[in-house]
């Protein structure tokens, strides 16, 4: 070994390997695809030896790549609960709360539950993060998650704030056209909007009673953005959370008999940045804004 390798190539190196290829790796660490592969380049060279197989569908990690990776993401973990560790011990009210939430809370809940939080903590800045994946809070890529599932690491402190009804709902526009089904089977020969490659819906719907096919959604995407954007355009029947289709102006909720599972939100963050002032003061204060929120559709 000529010298000791920088940390940021041991970082793109434990990112090639999880990710599955080089590309994937930049954009999930905010680099460009050169610079990531300049950096394999030179983790390999300071080693000297060779840790991927160079193929036609990209990086493939060798035997030595797969021993070495674990090692790699131990230290990895150390640095990041050091940082959280040090997060914690800051005294100073102002700085960065970086929060992850699904798509559809990022993008349609949390923007109208902000601005009085803005108001009462001018001095943190709030970076958020519309993601359906979740995002790791041990390896610091987020302060603070709201998770629609109860996250089940030790490390993590969890507080559930409710359950979200769940309901069927149509645009006016759209029910005017084609009229309102009154019974779940004629749910059937309307125009279903619903998920593309994800079973998620179907499951729920069989384990209902209710024999929904992937070819009764007429309009299909995995993105649940799209999916809300196409029921307030008026193509379809979807589901929705109760307390944003009852603020959406022209949607109505639709079949009170079909009674679809909630959904459950939990607010986490890791136990040691919970002695930070300011992640302390936006967790709670989200918590609130959030049950609120909740409670719109009881």
């Amino acid at each position: 070994m000529n010298s000791e390798p920088d940390w940021w190539l041991w970082r793109t190196f434990a990112g090639v390997v999880e990710e599955g290829s080089l590309s994937a790796a930049a954009r999930k660490l905010g680099l460009s695809q050169p610079t990531a592969g300049r950096h394999i380049e030179a983790l390999e060279a300071s080693l000297g030896v060779l840790l991927f197989e160079r193929t036609l569908s990209g990086l493939k990690p060798n035997e030595t790549a797969l021993r070495l990776f674990e090692p790699v993401a131990s230290a990895r973990r150390a640095l990041a609960e050091a940082a959280i560790r040090a997060e914690g011990a800051q005294p100073d009210p102002g700085g960065t709360v970086r929060i992850t939430a699904s798509t559809m809370v990022a993008n349609y809940v949390l923007p109208g539950l902000l601005r009085p939080i803005r108001d009462r903590y001018p001095a943190i800045a709030l970076e958020i993060v519309p993601t359906d994946s979740a995002e790791n809070l041990l390896l610091r890529e987020a302060d603070i998650a709201i998770r629609m599932f109860r996250p089940t690491q030790l490390e993590l402190v969890t507080r559930k704030l409710g359950e979200i009804p769940i309901v069927c709902c149509a645009h006016e526009s759209y029910l005017d056209r084609r009229g309102t089904p009154q019974t779940v089977d004629e749910l059937t020969t309307h125009d279903l909007i619903g998920l593309d490659r994800s079973d998620l819906i179907i499951r729920a719907a069989h384990e209902m009673g209710w024999d929904l096919k992937r070819d009764h959604f007429r309009l299909r995407s995995d993105s649940q953005t799209q999916l809300w954007e196409l029921i307030r355009a008026g193509l379809g029947i979807g589901f929705g959370q109760m307390p944003l289709v009852g603020r959406t102006p022209g949607l109505r909720t639709l079949l009170p008999q079909l009674r679809i599972p909630p959904l459950e939100v939990w607010l986490t963050s890791h136990r040691e940045l919970m002695t930070s002032h300011r992640i302390r003061a936006i967790y709670d204060a989200l918590g609130e804004a959030l049950a609120g929120y909740i409670g719109l559709g009881t």
